[in-house]
């Protein structure tokens, strides 16, 4: 019998960095009938361990933001030897590469000061927010009660100034918007509670430092879904003349392992926490080489995006497998009609 080069499940060795051997997933077969609509860019992976000036293990998760320049700043999210995370800035003129990366760590934990950093800081979004002339950064603290929700501000990506911790654990996979509602600021969130699963939430601040309201947005499915059990936001909301439109990662456990994908979901534009269509399908999967395989296999993971002058071309920056960056490009157009044609309005899930 005669077996196809290309088998669902075929592995190849190499050799890690390390000198251990590792099994290394094959390239997935692509299903022509299902047309992308995010593409990954030809210069994959854009970002590794080898493009860094310091000692590092890996470089993933970055938030992403145009500056004033219309230069693209990322905001990495890079892993050191103990395992323990910090941020470090790398910019670019175009956003795809000649990245110039700061020499040093930009943001260090700092865990005589904020405790809830003892064990790192990770998985950055960065929303710029133009009544405040200042860029708010909501990432993930490790703490030794779990991961948390801290914040902070700059105006440079030189000087932060630190809010501290805004959500306690476990919650993480936050964003602010970058506007008040009624006098409110809104933040995004993913808390997780012991066998009820993990949802997207919305919480409300008059100060960005004291917050309520808490509101279920978005649910996990149940069952054999794509999304069952476990959602979180990736990057930002991006505001569109339709609502506020949400790309969110799904996890799919498998007696493999765990599969991040990501959907869509619409939001109203007045009232953010109110769920306009949610799409029931995938829109990316790890499919590439460098996607399925690496130190946490099968996981694209966005946390950042740019929009080009045109208001339409989107290049979001997605961790690959935990160990590298990568980007993909679309429409935001294109993925606003998608979400109209193969979406549904969200009710509490029961299926």
């Amino acid at each position: 019998m005669v077996l196809s080069s290309n088998i669902f499940n075929s592995v190849e060795e190499l050799i890690t960095g390390n000198g251990r051997a590792k099994t290394q997933k094959s390239v997935m077969p692509k299903n022509n009938h299902n047309p992308p609509l995010l593409r990954r860019h030809l210069k994959n992976p854009i970002l590794s361990a080898a493009d860094w000036p310091y000692p590092m293990n890996t470089v993933f998760n970055a938030g992403a933001t145009l500056l004033a320049d219309g230069s693209t700043l990322l905001l990495c999210r890079v892993e050191d030897r103990r395992g323990h995370s910090h941020l470090c800035a790398a910019r670019s003129e175009n956003g795809i590469d000649g990245w110039e990366i700061d020499p040093q760590p930009t943001l260090m934990p700092d865990p005589e000061n904020y405790p809830e950093e003892i064990w790192g800081i990770e998985d950055p979004r960065i929303t710029y927010i133009p009544d405040l002339k200042k860029y708010a950064i909501t990432y993930t603290s490790f703490s030794q009660g779990g991961p948390g929700v801290s914040l902070a501000l700059t105006e440079d990506f030189r000087s932060f100034e630190r809010i501290g911790d805004i959500m306690t654990p476990w919650d993480k996979d936050a964003a602010l918007l970058p506007r008040r509602f009624d006098g409110n600021w809104k933040l995004i969130h993913r808390p997780t509670t012991s066998g009820m699963g993990a949802h997207i939430w919305m919480a409300s601040s008059p100060d960005l430092r004291h917050w309520g309201d808490h509101r279920l947005i978005l649910e996990a499915r149940k069952g054999s879904w794509w999304d069952a059990n476990k959602i979180g936001l990736s990057p930002p909301p991006i505001e569109t003349e339709r609502g506020w439109l949400i790309l969110y990662h799904g996890v799919r456990i498998t007696a493999a392992g765990s599969i991040y994908r990501l959907g869509l979901a619409l939001f109203d534009l007045a009232d953010p926490a109110r769920c306009l269509l949610r799409g029931d399908e995938w829109v990316f999967s790890p499919e590439e080489t460098y996607e399925l395989s690496g130190d946490v296999d099968d996981v694209v993971f966005p946390c950042g995006y740019t929009i080009k002058p045109d208001g339409d071309t989107l290049y979001l920056y997605y961790g690959a497998a935990d160990t590298t960056l990568a980007l993909a490009t679309g429409s935001i157009r294109e993925l606003l009609n998608w979400l109209e044609d193969h979406g549904r309005p969200f009710v509490p899930y029961t299926e």
